[in-house]
């Protein structure tokens, strides 16, 4: 009996050493600055954040120059995302799911978010009093308690110190809410869940976002080997009350691909349905009237929450089409041409593009012929890394640009100068468009008066996965 005993204290105790999540959890700034630090548990050295930036500075394992989101030094487990620029990284002894925590880290993240209402080194510095309190209340000797910002409100008694939006950077057009013909910037969603308005009043109003993360690769030829687009419908709340949201998305709509296109490929819109390989939806979600009428019922709770995760694998077309060439120009010198054709309507503009090129290992030198009247465009070329470097600060639909590189290499190449090269790649924000056609047909919300009317807010953004050209 004893033994059994024995046998089943193992268990029990094999059982609550998973459980233990994580030992510790902080926050380094870009510099490596602690800016949060919190020791659940006593297992870890007190030094590991030290080691953590250390590590991830110098990182040169593997062949990669980035340090992955979960490695092991010295018997410790180290998780780590990165959200806008900062580090949220947990620590463990125990073998515990990659996966979990990494997902705990990104709700850490986007709980903080809710309640101070922009997330950087200054707001969380002003508001330490209040994240301390929600990291009590979110862990507790290293077991995850909640994280669903509306079951915290009753636990969080702090107010929040409002960071002045005029000190954010600007979002530009990518930070623009639609309603109607009414615009407004995205830093009004910057505000805490908990914070009122000058003057003690909360201003009604809900954002919706529609966000689609393409990725695309193109053939050395230019055709389409590859697309995909990973889409989220999220959504923030600032409705008292808690009421019934009614979200109506396009009546043609359907989940699981039928076999044919749903575009005609020479469109710029497209047409027919809008069809989504799968799709999930968040818990507060009903689908009764989903197959008839394609409408979500839902009571939002408090906070920034994704109400629908979708997928879309078949023909879309895609904003940008890349010209990439790279052919010798004598002994020693090699041309490089890239072309970037916008294909989007001519009222929508792209922000933040960036193009990158690796080149032959043996490149010395590249100078750069920008298009006469160029504006905005940076170039550059990465010697450490043997890298091309091209930037546009925004790009109008239906325009056209080009880059000329001139290479110099310190020996003379042999063989295919284009299996030396590339690929090209490019990353991009494309604010009011979506290329998967996915739309917000109306957003209804029940009525508590008839002079209820909150404000409604939606977006489309869409932004480069991993947008790849063959050369």
């Amino acid at each position: 009996m004893e033994g059994e005993k024995e046998g089943t204290k193992t268990r029990i105790s094999d059982r609550r050493r998973v459980r233990a999540m994580i030992s510790q959890f902080f926050v380094l700034s870009q510099r490596g600055d602690n800016i949060v630090f919190r020791d659940y548990r006593g297992e870890v050295p007190k030094g590991s954040a030290e080691i953590f930036f250390r590590k991830v500075k110098f990182w040169k394992e593997d062949g990669q120059e980035e340090a992955p989101p979960v490695f092991n030094v010295d018997g410790v487990n180290y998780f780590h995302v990165k959200v806008v620029g900062l580090l949220f990284v947990a620590t463990t002894r125990a073998n515990v799911s990659p996966s979990i925590v990494l997902e705990l880290l990104q709700r850490i993240a986007r709980v903080i978010k809710d309640y101070v209402g922009v997330l950087n080194e200054d707001s969380i510095r002003k508001n330490f009093v209040l994240v301390y309190e929600l990291l009590d209340e979110v862990i507790d000797f290293g077991f995850v308690q909640t994280t669903s910002t509306e079951l915290l409100k009753s636990y969080i008694f702090n107010e929040p110190i409002v960071i002045d939006a005029a000190r954010l950077s600007s979002l530009g057009s990518t930070g623009l809410f639609m309603q109607g013909t009414k615009r407004m910037p995205g830093t009004a969603v910057t505000k805490s869940v908990v914070a009122n308005e000058p003057g003690g009043r909360k201003r009604e109003e809900i954002f919706v976002d529609i966000i689609e993360k393409i990725s695309v690769t193109f053939s050395s030829s230019g055709y389409i080997l590859t697309s995909e687009i990973d889409g989220t419908i999220q959504m923030k709340s600032y409705l008292t009350g808690n009421p019934e949201i009614r979200l109506a998305l396009n009546e043609d709509l359907g989940i699981g691909r039928g076999g044919t296109s749903a575009y005609d490929y020479r469109s710029s819109f497209g047409s027919g349905a809008v069809i989504l390989d799968d799709c999930n939806f968040h818990e507060s979600v009903r689908l009764d009237n989903f197959d008839v009428d394609k409408t979500l019922t839902l009571v939002p709770p408090d906070g920034e929450f994704p109400v629908m995760n979708y997928r879309m694998t078949q023909e879309f077309k895609p904003p940008f089409r890349i010209n990439a060439l790279i052919e010798e120009a004598g002994s020693l010198k090699a041309e490089v041409i890239l072309k970037l054709y916008a294909e989007f309507p001519s009222n929508i503009t792209a922000n933040t593009i960036s193009v990158q090129m690796p080149l032959p290992k043996y490149t010395m030198r590249a100078s750069f012929e920008l298009e006469p009247g160029a504006v905005g465009q940076t170039t550059d070329f990465k010697e450490a890394s043997k890298r091309l470097e091209w930037g546009l600060k925004k790009i109008v639909g239906g325009s056209e640009h080009t880059l000329r590189a001139r290479l110099t290499f310190s020996q003379e190449f042999h063989g295919n100068i284009t299996k030396e090269a590339g690929p090209v790649s490019m990353t991009f924000t494309i604010p009011m468009y979506n290329s998967s056609k996915l739309q917000v047909k109306y957003l209804q919300i029940a009525k508590k008066s008839g002079t209820y009317n909150p404000y409604r807010w939606v977006r489309y953004v869409t932004l480069a996965n991993s947008y790849v050209a063959r050369i």
